[in-house]
């Protein structure tokens, strides 16, 4: 068993005004290497935050977050962005494509930030392209592809850096049930092939059966942490 994140009582803790909102509260979290999880929760219920902080796109008020590059609370500005570029990938729910850029430069652009050389970057790309289905949308802006060929997009733009941990913030809330499934299983496949650590972030109980761990997040605590057969198992009961 190889971890690859850690994290030892969590907390953030936003002021408004007089007020504090305590969005984590004492989260204690193990992510193993080549799993694939779902984090569970309503709106509200701090499961965006979590992801924030563990991506270091937020700091904590406390606690530690522990990765292979170190403790990401303890980085600066700087190496939060050298350590996303090469240990973490992104799947978005509003796709988060650049509107100007091809697909292919799209997908080529976090390979720059990793020094690839065009011609490396351009293949890599293509490959991933390819990979998802849209070697031949590859010169074609978001504007010009449906919902489901931009979250493609989205989703190879992820992977091509070959990230140690991939984070899905509900990315398929804005698809409808087919393209919803034929998204998952492109995913999770990429995940498993590959042996990298997925975090499922969503409120979508369809789609805990893709993991091999639920979290469920509640008020900004761990409501519960099992193994998805033992979900299925009690459920059935």
């Amino acid at each position: 068993m190889e971890i690859v994140a850690d994290l030892r009582n969590v907390r953030k803790i936003y002021k408004m005004g007089d007020e504090r909102i305590m969005a984590l509260d004492d989260v204690n979290l193990t992510f193993e290497k080549g799993k694939i999880y779902c984090l569970l929760g309503t709106s509200g219920s701090g499961k965006s935050t979590l992801l924030n902080v563990m991506a270091g796109l937020e700091h904590p008020t406390s606690g530690s977050i522990r990765f292979k590059a170190g403790n990401i609370e303890k980085m600066s500005e700087k190496q939060l962005a050298l350590f996303r570029q090469k240990y973490i990938g992104f799947v978005f729910q509003q796709y988060n494509l650049l509107p100007t850029l091809t697909a292919l430069e799209n997908v080529m652009l976090p390979l720059i930030f990793r020094k690839f050389g065009r011609a490396a970057r351009r293949k890599k790309a293509l490959e991933m392209l390819r990979s998802v289905g849209l070697n031949n949308r590859s010169r074609h802006k978001p504007s010009q592809l449906s919902g489901g060929q931009q979250q493609r997009v989205s989703i190879a733009r992820a992977f091509v850096n070959s990230p140690e941990i991939v984070f899905c913030d509900e990315p398929t809330g804005n698809l409808d049930t087919k393209t919803t499934t034929e998204m998952m299983d492109l995913i999770t496949g990429m995940a498993r092939k590959f042996n990298q650590t997925l975090i499922i972030v969503t409120h979508n109980n369809e789609l805990i059966s893709y993991a091999d761990k639920l979290i469920r997040i509640r008020d900004g605590k761990i409501d519960e942490a099992v193994d998805v057969v033992k979900e299925q198992e009690l459920f059935l009961k």
